[in-house]
């Protein structure tokens, strides 16, 4: 049996997160088949590879968001004009009005499209003209028009991506991602799940909200693309999993039938993170926090660090270690240097890229200041190390702090709001001051994580996923978790 994961923006270019949790999952399932299919911006990303693989992934291919045009050229300046029923489909895609998505899906991959030629193309411009006179006439129709071109070469460029068959295809996201699995789905007649950490849909909303590229309606125009793109993805998906149960309401909320969902909480090796080191010389009167993250934007990582000078006023032998890779967004990590600087702070440790069975033992707690979260898998590695921790409430960092009714272990840190600087030192105060509180919080994570975040548990699950997806499409599921196919 052969699986192809579908990921925009993660594995295995960039490491921790959504990346680390599809390593888990390859690793998990020795006896399967993966390739990767992997969206990345272009082609200057290519090959740059941040997983050593392990022996079961077979092949990676790339899919990009921006890339020469491959397609076949119009001949003595004449534009290539669709057929009637390429027209429709196109249109009912811009209109957002019942989209014909197995036309497009046909059209483009058929590979006769030249997508510069359609983009400035009379079609196109009739097209957009339309919704432009139903929707948007009071912007000047020059920008519009320009506009509507950025949103659509992504897609278009994404539709025509050659992709590799397989028995099944499992996107780690619904968007781009989410579509690329649609197109599979409909090319070769295989199964489709989509597993989303985050729900995609709102995290491309707030990103988009929060831009200085994009301004006024326009952020509308992006959002109801990405809106779109889930829901067929929600549509056509036969098993879609979320990591708990608001994330399932959202997802409701956005189109997705409540038969198709299931929640499927993250996982973690606990053996792995048994007889870790523990403090050295180094430490020596020391309490120290570690934040194990990307040094990126979404992490809030400024936050941080201002809660924790203003925490070190009170308590002095406190350290903050961030711990993880700056090259995903080197200015930030800049600007993040620079503060430390400016409100010269000492006793903040940049790492870099760790391996964090070497540090996590070392540390008191653990912090995350993030301003969006799935179910952060920093947070369950911290428990499995008996360490509390201090989380933003964002996605299912309350639950994992506090239980949220389905279980008895007690409150296992601190939940702060997001960008709450007071909250956040006054909560890094409190568990420096507390060795019993810590030690008490601690424990209470560690009973969490191994009574319901284990490994073990999302191995079972995502195998009884696999089953039922696999014998939908004429597949039989053997105990080996290898797959023959009855119509071969």
């Amino acid at each position: 049996m052969k699986i192809c994961i579908v990921a925009e923006g993660c594995y295995p270019y960039v490491v921790g997160g959504v990346s680390s949790w599809i390593d888990s999952m390859i690793r998990s399932f020795p006896n399967i088949d993966f390739c990767i299919l992997s969206i990345i911006s272009d082609r200057d990303q290519s090959a740059k590879f941040a997983y050593e693989f392990p022996d079961n992934v077979t092949e990676v291919y790339e899919a990009y968001l921006n890339d020469f045009d491959w397609g076949k050229k119009p001949k003595h300046g004449r534009r290539t004009k669709l057929n009637e029923k390429q027209y429709r489909a196109l249109r009912s895609v811009v209109l957002d009005s019942e989209v014909d998505w197995d036309t497009l899906f046909d059209m483009f991959q058929s590979q006769k499209i030249a997508i510069d030629d359609l983009l400035m193309g009379a079609d196109f411009l009739k097209i957009v003209k339309e919704c432009y006179d139903m929707k948007y006439f009071h912007i000047v129709f020059s920008d519009f028009l320009w506009t509507m071109r950025s949103i659509y070469l992504p897609l278009f460029l994404i539709m025509k991506t050659n992709l590799p068959k397989a028995d099944m295809y499992h996107c780690v996201s619904t968007g781009y991602a989410g579509l690329l699995g649609c197109i599979a789905q409909h090319k070769y007649g295989q199964g489709l799940v989509v597993s989303e950490h985050g729900i995609y849909t709102r995290e491309r909303e707030e990103e988009i909200i929060k831009a200085s590229w994009v301004a006024g309606i326009y952020k509308n125009i992006w959002i109801d693309q990405f809106r779109k793109m889930s829901r067929v993805a929600y549509e056509r998906a036969d098993k879609v999993t979320c990591l708990y149960s608001h994330a399932k309401e959202l997802q409701m909320e956005l189109g997705c039938p409540e038969n198709r969902i299931t929640i499927t909480p993250n996982g973690i090796n606990l053996e792995r993170f048994a007889d870790l080191p523990g403090k050295n010389a180094e430490d020596e009167g020391f309490i120290n926090i570690g934040a194990v993250l990307r040094i990126t934007p979404i992490k809030d990582v400024k936050t941080m660090i201002r809660a924790f000078a203003y925490a070190k006023e009170t308590v002095p032998n406190i350290k903050l270690w961030l711990m993880g890779p700056m090259e995903e967004d080197e200015q930030y990590a800049k600007e993040c240097f620079e503060l430390v600087e400016a409100l010269k702070v000492k006793d903040v440790i940049f790492t870099g890229r760790i391996n964090v069975r070497e540090y996590l033992g070392r540390m008191d707690f653990t912090i995350l200041t993030s301003i969006s979260e799935g179910m952060p898998l920093t947070i369950l590695e911290s428990y499995a190390a008996r360490k509390p921790v201090i989380a933003t409430d964002v996605g299912n960092c309350r639950e994992l702090i506090y239980g949220g009714g389905q279980d008895e272990c007690g409150t296992a840190g601190i939940l702060t709001h997001i960008m709450n600087i007071t909250e956040i030192a006054q909560a890094i105060i409190d568990l420096a001051k507390s060795e019993e509180l810590r030690l008490k919080m601690g424990e209470c994570g560690y009973n969490r994580v191994s009574g319901f975040y284990r490994i073990e548990q999302m191995k079972q699950t995502y195998s009884e996923i696999y089953k039922d997806v696999g014998t939908k499409y004429g597949g039989v599921w053997l105990a080996s978790y290898t797959m023959v196919d009855e119509r071969r």
